[in-house]
């Protein structure tokens, strides 16, 4: 099993070898001192359902991280039921539904969503039963407000809420977030801040005192819960003062006395399993700590931004052409003098060591890049590197040294036995393929496999498991199984 996991690993391209420059997601180390404390007993053992009796220390450090992230948001109480980013999304609508049906505003069912938002934004709106009407974004990034005021005036009397991504998807801050908030507000609808970019925000600014009703936080992003592989995470939600009776409710206590809303998991705190990681997190940082990891973030962004704009303009940016915690790098000018694609930078990204930015999102043709505030200066250099390079190789091809088909770039990646084979059907060298900068010399990552078609995969899809055939039951078998299970039923 060892050697298994070995291997596996050794075919990974994660974050214990290289940055993962994902944008929007807000990917972060994971401090081994912060995952030990699951291991412990006495959180590990703890069953979701085990009486209070038992369970006074697990509660204590619930109610503290609760008091943390009250703190930190800026809101007036926290619910840690949710168990992912999007079903925080669902509970925060489903309050703020609830809270206009209390107070006889039934009619408020339209979610006002930016055309840049997260994919999940209107995915949960729809499942908390509210209409989405798109608002447009505007040339540089932000929200058009000229829009915001027309459908607003449109559906005056209909709109429950705004659903708004701060630091925006376009990784700027938006200087008109506290006039939209006061637009929704004097049109009686509610704001919910997306807190999936929290990390470019904790310690300097708070959600609840800009405008925001309700917000989730992703503490398996922003508070260092490993992320990916389907869980497990928290979605937590901080609300204002008026919300708080419309927090999910204990989905075990069905009585009609019992407090909160909807429930949106089957325990009251959901995955708190995993709350450890992020209190460990929390607690050694302090304030001070989780300020700086913000800075942290924020300047490496600016950093790449900055070193990277001559080669690869940056998309959006705000106040003195600064970025928030992430940058888009613009590929759709060299694309058209070169054929390069972003997707083509993507792949040979993976011979020079790096996992892939965020592709074609939100916008088509872009790399979305966010260093964290977990990656150190050598580490940004030598993506720096690795782009420049690739953007010389773009070069040749626009010089007409190489045709955009034989290039390096779109026939990239290269694993170990393409590089070593006889056969080498390219006109650049094999060094350039595989070393293309000498720091590869003494840390190199060769892929698995070399490139696929996506899209056609997509397209076309495989089943690997037996076909249908395969689960035919004979009359035979059926009554054999028929009198199986009335024996085992006469016997127990």
């Amino acid at each position: 099993m060892m050697r298994y996991i070995r291997e596996l690993g050794d075919k990974d391209l994660a974050l214990d070898r290289t940055m993962i420059p994902l944008g929007s997601c807000t990917m972060k180390l994971n401090p081994t001192a912060g995952l030990e404390a699951i291991t412990w007993p006495g959180f590990a053992n703890v069953h979701p359902y085990t009486p209070d009796e038992y369970t006074a220390g697990w509660r204590e450090l619930i109610d503290e991280i609760r008091a943390w992230l009250v703190e930190i948001t800026g809101y007036a109480e926290v619910s840690v039921q949710p168990n992912s980013g999007a079903t925080g999304e669902l509970a925060g609508l489903l309050a703020i539904r609830a809270y206009h049906v209390a107070n006889g505003d039934a009619g408020r069912d339209i979610c006002l969503i930016p055309a840049s938002a997260h994919g999940t934004n209107a995915a949960s709106a729809t499942l908390a039963n509210l209409r989405v009407v798109v608002v447009k974004t505007a040339d540089d990034g932000s929200i058009d407000l000229e829009d915001l005021d027309a459908k607003l005036g449109k559906h005056a009397d209909a709109v429950a809420a705004i659903m708004l991504t701060y630091p925006s998807t376009h990784g700027v801050y938006e200087e008109d977030v506290r006039l939209v908030c006061d637009k929704v507000h004097a049109a009686g609808g509610q704001v919910y801040i997306d807190g999936a970019n929290m990390n470019a925000l904790t310690g300097i600014a708070r959600p609840g005192d800009f405008g925001g009703d309700v917000s989730h936080l992703n503490l398996h992003k922003t508070f260092t819960i490993p992320h990916g592989g389907g869980g497990p995470g928290v979605g937590p939600i901080g609300v204002g003062e008026h919300l708080i009776p419309f927090l999910p409710g204990d989905p075990v206590d069905t009585s009609a006395q019992a407090d909160g809303g909807v429930p949106v998991a089957s325990t009251l705190y959901g995955s708190a399993g995993v709350l450890p990681i992020s209190w460990s997190y929390i607690a050694m940082s302090g304030a001070a700590g989780l300020r700086s990891a913000t800075e942290h973030a924020v300047l490496g962004a600016n950093y790449i931004a900055r070193a990277l704009n001559d080669a690869y303009p940056v998309l959006y940016t705000g106040n003195d052409g600064l970025v928030g915690h992430e940058c888009i790098l613009d590929l759709r000018e060299l694309t058209d003098v070169s054929g390069v694609t972003a997707a083509d930078v993507a792949k040979r990204l993976i011979d020079y060591g790096f996992h892939a930015p965020t592709l074609a999102f939100p916008v088509a043709g872009t790399l979305m890049v966010e260093p964290t505030e977990s990656e150190d200066l050598a580490e940004l250099d030598r993506f720096i590197e690795a782009m420049r390079s690739i953007r010389a190789e773009i070069q040749e091809i626009i010089d007409g040294e190489i045709e955009y088909e034989k290039s390096v770039v779109h026939n990239a990646p290269f694993t170990a036995v393409s590089v070593i084979r006889n056969e080498w059907p390219y006109d650049f060298p094999r060094e350039k393929a595989a070393y293309p900068v000498d720091s590869l010399v003494h840390s190199k990552y060769f892929p698995p496999v070399r490139r696929i078609d996506e899209a056609f995969g997509d397209r076309n899809l495989q089943c690997a498991c037996p076909p249908p055939e395969a689960f035919d039951i004979t009359p035979e078998v059926a009554e054999e199984i028929d009198a199986e299970v009335s024996e085992k039923n006469a016997k127990y």
